[in-house]
């Protein structure tokens, strides 16, 4: 560049700020409200990569299946009580 003037930039308002530079309270309304949604994705993508890296840590080691070997042997008078 040549002679050392400073380069305007589009995203900096020229001139003075006006006295409402000061968001509104609908604009820290919804500036909180995104801040809590890039949260609960970060929670959301971590425990993704968790379950991703180490699938089987989460399941359960029995099922709700393991109770009904009684049934299957037609044992019903306990599984009543």
């Amino acid at each position: 560049m040549d002679g050392g003037q400073p380069v305007p930039s589009p995203l900096v308002p020229l001139g003075n700020v006006s006295s409402d530079a000061s968001m509104s309270l609908e604009q820290k309304t919804t500036f909180v409200f995104v801040i809590l949604l890039f949260i609960f994705l970060g929670i959301l993508i971590v425990r993704c990569f968790r379950i991703l890296l180490d699938p089987y840590r989460s399941m359960p080691t029995s099922t709700w299946a393991d109770g009904l070997e009684g049934l299957e042997k037609g044992q019903f008078d306990h599984a009543l009580a």
